[in-house]
């Protein structure tokens, strides 16, 4: 196998379409359905990683003959080998923690005058991932998926419980 250059946007399209085969306008909406909740990823990038990822030989393209010629990949052997190998390293490192209110009082805004909107926002989006946990018992969700959502859910309530603090 060569020396691949793999980024965590590469797993995320080789997870996608291991799921099933794709357009990347179909892997951008299925970013936007569960994905997304937690990890960004650009549209653009979807493109030009899908088709990275092909000429690399870790996925089959297929393009249509007519009309809007659009290509849609599925994964490789190689492809599933590469993303297996991922998944079975485990991770010590700590994610980056981007928050726009932080940085705010990071650099002098008044902390109580953030406070409010903060605690409300995290508030909402912690009920929001509840109203999907309890939805998600009627349906058969892959554990990985269930797992993630109370990753969610205990961010958001800490989040929730700091910037009501400061109030």
């Amino acid at each position: 196998m060569p020396d691949r250059q793999l980024t965590p946007t590469s797993y995320i399209v080789l997870g996608l379409l291991e799921k099933a085969p794709g357009t990347p306008y179909d892997l951008k909406t299925r970013v936007a359905f569960g994905l997304g909740e937690f990890w960004t990823v650009q549209h653009a990038q979807l493109y030009s990683e899908t088709a990275r990822l092909a000429e690399e030989g870790l996925l089959d393209e297929e393009r249509e003959s007519t009309g809007r010629r659009r290509k849609t990949y599925s994964i490789t052997e190689s492809g599933k080998e590469a993303l297996r190998d991922w998944l079975g390293i485990p991770v010590n490192e700590l994610g980056e923690l981007r928050d726009l209110a932080v940085l705010k009082v990071f650099f002098g805004a008044e902390p109580k005058m953030i406070a409010a909107a903060q605690a409300a926002a995290h508030q909402a989006k912690l009920e929001y991932y509840e109203g999907l946990k309890e939805a998600f018992r009627e349906l058969d969700i892959p554990e990985g998926v269930r797992v993630t959502m109370e990753s969610g859910i205990v961010h958001e309530r800490g989040f929730a419980e700091f910037w009501s603090s400061l109030l």
